[in-house]
């Protein structure tokens, strides 16, 4: 049977701190006591721990406060003066296996407090110490009676345990030794190699520490994994690793306890701590520096410097140091630029992508830097940075950089935005229009300061504001950057322009005659929030450009009414001819490039002689007409008699039908203009000998709702019936998209006699609601026979009543007629002066201005407008 030894917890070596400090104390106390204390005397050792009494033991003595052990079978009972301890490395003829084999067990477990042991221990050094007498006398068969018989086989179960262990781990020369190899800068291994392999220490480290963080650990034999701690911004470092073993039962040696006379008792050596130190290679460091930046200002106008914020920090190591100075670091930052929209991140710019520029910073420490800001926006885009570090552009200083830094191309934080500054140039839709005409203008769009930016991908739409202003005066405006204060504002549009390109404006109504220019602008507080940042700043183009301009032309009107309705044959007509529409100062303007210069003249042809008057209407071929004279007035407003002068005589000389057209051929400033072949106001007849009897008529064209209004008709004939008589009738107001209806009056004339050729009225009346009156006249004899009827509804018997009055325009102040010449005969056809001279050329100027009002007022009322010129004929014929 056989028990396992186990080791007394008392047994332990010290650690090697305790041990290092109990040894310093020791000497220390050595020293002092030499002065104030006399040597220790001897003294008798005393039954330690075992079996039996003092005249028969078996286990351990004790002596100077230890457990030791009898080595002489034959010798006293050491129980006189036992002196100190000394330690021993040879012993009569004990062999330094013996002697760490006996250091061992006592080492291990001398100083139990178990008699079990004890015995066992005393066993075994008798064993090996007194081996002879120790078998002579019956060896452990013999010794094992000593002890009471229930523990005896524990006692030789544990003296076999010793005997075994101290076989395998009982070293004559203890040993421990370290090495430290580094598998980079700051991984490494600790190599422990100790004899016996079971020895332990306690390892502390110096500029490293061990995988859990620690300094210091209780190792043994084998490889450890350590870490290195490199002092702060140091260029190198070493690792040094010391160990101290405790060598409590290693080694040759025992501790001898003398006692004169007596027996001498062992106790384990007193071998000082095993130690060892390894340093690591010296090991060069380097670091790596990082960068991230953030821009100064998101967004930055053209011409403004840019500016990035730098924030530098360690990634490795810390910053090194040379003799107490930071190692200087080249970084350099490249400006990307400009871009349309925001690149898209990446690790790299894109081959190709424009560089604005580069600037470089010398970075001493981690923290924060400024950008040196020598690069300004030259035009509009998006600018993003990137920095980096070239480990080979570092010179001497490259071996302190563990490598090259580059930062992320296209990072949104990184990227700083020019504005783009957009305007457009225009052209008016319609160089020359008319009053009332709705206009465009067409406007091209660009970014003036480089690219037009994007934001997702999309061009940021731009909201542009056009304001057609109507120009103060007559004449073209005078191209400036400020809006003169006398310009009138008629409409304002807006265009949003989603890019750059042409667009057309919504349309502006012009209102009266005269010239109208654009005025275009980017307001940034017209945009969405979001879209103001990126506008560099507001724009106005200049007022007054010429291809931004309309003219609206000035309407003419033109009035006139022949003196003589009959003319003999070599007998001389006379014309008055009213002129108003032309602007003040007209034809006196002479162009100015762009606008033409006025016109000078109207023109005044004499059509005729024509058989029948059926023919004088707007169908008239006026290129293939016969011509008598064709006589010119200025283009000016006035009152123009011609006729009077040699130079412009109106002398027909044969019979029939004649009429007079006045033409404008128009210019920059007025319309056209042409009378109507159709106008009973500017015709006049050479008789033969029978005329039939005929009526034209021509009713006012159009008033305002309660004005007075009324129809004119112009009787002739070479034989007016005797009593004649003319009725006028007036039908509606009737909607004017409907078929005109003449059926029940709501006016009718008295009935008027009708004694010569010649003009009558119908008399006044007046409507309360808009829409078409219709005129019908009827001439019949004294019986009340219709000779000559009107057709309900036709043009020149139509009087159109709006909701508003129509606009009159002035008329010149009417001179004196001027006197007749006296050379030629001048007759009136059979008609008294009275008629002839004021009846006829009244209804004859009625007639014209009727005809061709009405003509125009139509035309106007389908388009919702009223032309100063679509006045009636009430104002001549009243007069």
């Amino acid at each position: 049977m056989s028990t396992a030894l186990e080791h007394v917890a008392a047994a332990r070596p010290p650690g090697r701190a305790t041990s290092r400090y109990a040894a310093i104390f020791t000497i220390l106390l050595m020293l002092v006591s030499g002065f104030f204390f006399a040597p220790t005397p001897a003294q008798a050792a005393t039954l330690g721990v075992g079996y039996g009494n003092e005249d028969l033991w078996l286990g351990s003595f004790s002596s100077h406060d230890r457990q030791a052990y009898c080595m002489d079978l034959d010798a006293l009972p050491p129980y006189g003066s036992t002196q100190h301890p000394e330690l021993q490395t040879t012993l009569d003829s004990l062999s330094d296996a013996e002697l760490a084999r006996l250091n061992y067990v006592m080492g291990r477990w001398g100083e139990s407090q178990d008699p079990n042991v004890t015995a066992a221990v005393q066993m075994y050094v008798w064993d090996v110490a007194d081996h002879g007498n120790y078998t002579s006398r019956g060896g452990d068969a013999h010794f094992l009676t000593r002890v009471p018989a229930g523990v005896q086989s524990t006692v030789l179960a544990n003296l076999n345990a010793m005997r075994e262990a101290a076989a395998a781990n009982a070293v004559a020369n203890p040993s421990v030794s370290m090495s430290i190899s580094m598998s980079d800068q700051y991984d490494g291994q600790l190599t422990i190699t100790a004899n016996p392999a079971s020895a332990t220490g306690v390892v502390t480290l110096t500029g490293g520490t061990f995988r859990e963080g620690s300094t210091s650990a209780t190792l043994g034999a084998g490889t450890h994994q350590i870490v290195g701690t490199p002092p702060e911004a140091a260029p190198d470092y070493q690792i040094t690793a010391s160990i101290t073993a405790p060598a409590l039962g290693y080694g040759a040696g025992v501790d001898l306890f003398y006692t004169p006379g007596e027996q001498r008792i062992l106790g384990t050596a007193s071998f000082e701590p095993l130690s060892a130190v390894a340093k690591s290679p010296v090991i060069p460091l380097d670091f790596q520096p990082v960068i991230e930046t953030v821009v100064d200002a998101k967004f930055v106008q053209a011409g403004d410097v840019f500016t990035d914020k730098l924030t530098v920090s360690v990634t490795k190591h810390s910053w090194i140091k040379v003799n107490g100075t930071p190692v200087p670091v080249l970084a350099e930052g490249t400006l990307y630029g400009p871009f349309e929209a925001q690149p898209a991140e990446a690790s790299a710019p894109p081959e190709g992508a424009p560089v604005l520029g580069t600037e470089t910073l010398t970075l001493t420490h981690p923290g924060n830097y400024v950008s040196p800001g020598t690069l300004t926006a030259p035009e509009s885009g998006f600018y993003t940075w990137v920095w980096k570090i070239d480990k080979g552009k570092q010179g001497g200083n490259a071996k302190y950089l563990t490598g090259s830094f580059t930062d992320r191309f296209g990072r949104i934080a990184e990227t700083s935005i020019a504005p783009f500054q957009p305007e457009a140039v225009s052209k008016a839709n319609g160089r020359l229009v008319e009053p009332g005409d709705q206009v465009t203008d067409t406007i091209t769009v660009s970014s003036t300061n480089g690219a037009w930016l994007k934001h997702n991908d999309e061009p940021i739409p731009v909201i542009f504001e056009g304001t057609a202003y109507q120009v103060p005066g007559t004449l073209p405006p005078a191209q400036g950057a400020e809006v003169p204060s006398g310009a009138v504002p008629i409409g304002t549009v807006q265009v949003t322009a989603t890019g750059p390109g042409t667009y057309e404006s919504p349309e502006v109504t012009l209102p009266d005659a005269g010239f109208v220019t654009w005025v275009w602008q980017v307001k940034k507080a017209s945009q969405p929030e979001w879209v103001r940042p990126y506008i560099a700043s507001d724009w106005q183009d200049d007022y007054g450009i010429n291809i931004e301009s309309h003219s609206m032309r000035w309407p003419l009107t033109i009035t006139s009414e022949v003196r003589e309705y009959n003319v003999h044959k070599g007998g001389r007509a006379f014309d008055r001819i009213t002129v108003s529409g032309f602007p003040d100062n007209h034809p006196s303007f002479e162009g100015d490039g762009y606008w033409g210069p006025d016109a000078k003249e109207l023109t005044h042809t004499v059509y005729g002689p024509f058989k029948t008057d059926m023919v004088l209407t707007d169908e008239l071929d006026l290129e293939n007409a016969p011509v008598l004279t064709t006589i010119t007035t200025p283009a000016k407003n006035g009152i123009y008699d011609i006729g009077y002068g040699d130079d412009d005589r109106i002398q027909p000389e044969d019979p029939g039908y004649y009429v007079i057209v006045t033409t404008f051929q128009g210019d920059d400033r007025v319309q056209p203009f042409q009378s109507s072949p159709a106008d009973i106001w500017e015709r006049f007849y050479v008789p033969d000998d029978e005329q039939p009897v005929s009526v034209i008529t021509q009713a006012t064209p159009v008033v305002g709702v309660g004005e007075e209004f009324d129809d004119a008709a112009l009787v002739q004939g070479s034989k007016i019936p005797e009593s004649a008589y003319l009725v006028f009738r007036a039908y509606g107001p009737h909607d004017p998209d409907a078929e005109p209806v003449c059926e029940v009056p709501f006016f009718a004339s008295e009935n008027i006699p009708v004694t010569q050729a010649g003009i009558y009225r119908s008399g006044k009346t007046s409507v309360d609601r808009a829409g078409h009156v219709y005129w019908v006249e009827t001439l019949y004899d004294k019986d009340g026979k219709v000779i000559a009827e009107g057709t309900c509804g036709a043009p020149g018997e139509t009087t159109v009543v709006t909701g508003t009055p129509p606009v009159v325009p002035p008329t010149p102040e009417q001179p004196e007629l001027p006197k007749k010449p006296t050379e030629l005969a001048v007759t009136g056809g059979g008609f008294p002066w009275v008629i002839a001279g004021g009846g006829a050329a009244a209804l004859i100027a009625a007639g014209i201005t009727l005809w061709f009002g009405r003509r125009l007022a139509l035309y106007r009322e389908r388009n919702g407008y009223v032309r100063e010129e679509d006045t009636g004929i009430e104002e001549l014929m009243n007069e």
